[in-house]
């Protein structure tokens, strides 16, 4: 290859980059626009109101107050937005009463920061409540001096947070379904990936290979956790906001399917070890187990959609009842210790997807056990 060559194929690489990261900002800034609009909103409508309801003069604290809470408290609980509030309220209290007496300074600046978070910790705030207490303390603490001690810049805080609240349920609420579907996505795509990877990798006797899958199922807590508070925030969103009430089935299959979810990640981990004893024993592993991976696989893949719409519910199910069948055939040509696990960590899963698609224990337990004889 020429030098010109080089040079002609760098610079392509580089606008390909150069394009890619501009398609990415897009799409985040498209994916962000509702919360730009919430913000924006907010900030104006907390001044509106600290001004012209509550009739501050310059309510400083109001539009601040409620771009902390829209930004920090987005697909997080109303009572986080609360608590988030009273801490900037506690802080601007502690610190225009220090600063009164004490004037400003740098030693007055440390006092305040040490009592705000003295008194957050002591009422029992968690971290934000806590952080956010100081903050507010050092902001005040560094304005001009007021005159005496007031609750007017208080009540500017708690007036922002109220209308955060407002705009983040009744005005402009987010799409609880759609974050929901988005945290599910994640986990299920990663969960589905596990199984998917290790069926190859038992039948190869790819120890490495089944390694690096037990390190990718131990690695789902933290998308499950997300998952799970998508699921909450969604339902609470649903309770308070009419524009998102009619979603509440939604993201009550959602937050049902969480906790199996649960459930089938414990399953998983403890099967991928069984199948990495069975590689370390040589173990004989019936191709039934191999099929039966398979299939718990392709059910996994299908339950984000049946999440969605239970019309196609029976996508998942076949599959999961396939799984537990072909897993039980197995125990027929062998019955060694690794195969058991395997199998008997197959069926767990494959309950659990049932009791994630909505079925009660009982309905799910004789669908697993009927599935042989199917």
């Amino acid at each position: 290859m020429t030098a010109i060559q080089r040079a002609t194929t760098l610079l392509d690489d580089a606008s390909r980059r150069s394009r890619d990261e501009a398609l990415d900002r897009l799409a985040r800034l498209r994916a962000l626009a509702i919360t730009i609009a919430q913000t924006a909103l907010g900030a104006a409508g907390a001044w509106l109101v600290a001004a012209e309801l509550v009739g501050h003069a310059r309510p400083f604290f109001a539009p601040i107050a409620a771009i902390i809470v829209l930004g920090v408290t987005r697909g997080r609980h109303g009572g986080r937005a609360i608590e988030l509030a009273t801490g900037v309220a506690l802080g601007i209290c502690i610190a225009d009463l220090i600063v009164i007496s004490l004037g400003t300074g740098p030693l007055t600046i440390a006092l305040v920061v040490a009592l705000a978070m003295a008194l957050a910790i002591a009422l029992g705030g968690e971290a934000l409540f806590v952080s956010q207490a100081a903050t507010s303390a050092t902001l005040v603490a560094t304005l001009p001096l007021p005159d005496h001690f007031t609750l007017a810049r208080a009540v500017d805080a708690f007036t922002g947070g109220a209308v955060a609240l407002a705009i983040g349920f009744l005005l402009l609420p987010i799409d609880p379904v759609k974050l929901a579907r988005t945290a599910a996505v994640a986990v299920l795509d990663d969960l589905q990936s596990v199984l998917a990877d290790l069926a190859p990798a038992l039948e190869s006797h790819d120890r490495e290979a089944i390694i690096d899958a037990l390190v990718r199922a131990r690695a789902l807590d933290d998308r499950l956790a997300a998952l799970t508070q998508a699921a909450t925030m969604g339902l609470e969103v649903a309770t308070y906001s009419p524009l998102r009430r009619r979603r509440r089935g939604t993201l009550e299959r959602y937050a049902h399917a969480a906790m199996q979810l649960d459930l089938v990640i414990r399953n998983v981990r403890v099967m991928t070890r069984g199948a990495l004893r069975a590689v370390e024993l040589a173990d004989n592993v019936p191709p039934d187990v191999l099929h039966a991976l398979r299939d718990l696989s392709a059910s996994i893949a299908a339950l984000a959609p049946a999440l969605d719409d239970p019309a196609v519910t029976e996508r998942a199910r076949a599959p999961a009842e396939r799984a537990a069948a072909r897993a039980t055939r197995s125990l027929e040509s062998t019955a060694n210790l690794s195969t058991s696990v395997i199998v008997g960590q197959i069926r767990s899963t494959a309950l659990d997807v049932l009791r994630a698609l909505g079925e009660d224990r009982e309905t799910a337990v004789a669908r697993i056990r009927a599935a042989p004889g199917r």
